[in-house]
């Protein structure tokens, strides 16, 4: 029923996606124990989720969450695990939800993650290593570099900004101004050259 409602809501809003929650561990449970009945249920509600959003003409997003620091009972929790079980599910309309935040933590090695699972990418967050605030805040990532290597791969669609700015909206988005700017754009990502 929630799922229904959500896809009535998204379909209000023009949203063609839905990010489909994988779950937590049971408290007191082993991940190893529970693991394999974990992932068999999370395939068979991933396979129900995209058969009635296929009816909408939408797509179902997982999200690997880093069970490091966020969320220690996250059941999905590297873009490893994700595309395994999206090639089992074997459904067009599911893709992958890489947030980088999560990845750096998990894994790290973004480019080479951003280049090996990106046939599967239908969404990409982020927000700065470790203080989870703006790409242009102190910490290990080089938004940039990644910025231009998703160019590169031909992503075309949003990034998504899931972080907690350190002032209000306005000052949250400076980097975003600061990075259009040093490509020569202008607020909206035109280029100055075409006006």
């Amino acid at each position: 029923e929630a799922l229904a409602a959500a896809a009535q809501y998204a379909r209000a809003v023009g949203c063609p996606r839905i990010h489909l929650m994988a779950g937590r561990v049971p408290l007191g449970a082993d991940r190893a124990a529970v693991a394999e009945e974990m992932e068999a249920t999370f395939i068979e509600n991933l396979r129900y989720a995209a058969d009635l959003l296929a009816q909408e003409d939408m797509i179902g997003l997982v999200e690997p969450i880093n069970n490091r620091i966020t969320d220690p009972r996250y059941f999905l929790n590297t873009p490893h695990q994700a595309a395994a079980i999206l090639e089992k599910v074997g459904r067009p309309n599911l893709k992958l939800q890489l947030d980088l935040f999560h990845c750096q933590i998990m894994d790290g090695n973004l480019s080479r993650n951003l280049e090996t699972y990106f046939p599967l990418i239908g969404h990409i967050q982020i927000a700065q290593v470790p203080g989870r605030h703006e790409p242009d805040s102190p910490g290990e990532l080089n938004f940039p570099y990644l910025f231009e290597l998703l160019e590169s791969l031909g992503y075309a669609g949003y990034v998504g900004c899931e972080y907690a700015p350190k002032g209000d909206t306005l000052e949250g988005l400076g980097w975003l101004r600061s990075y259009w700017e040093s490509r020569g754009l202008q607020h909206g990502g035109t280029s100055t050259a075409a006006e």
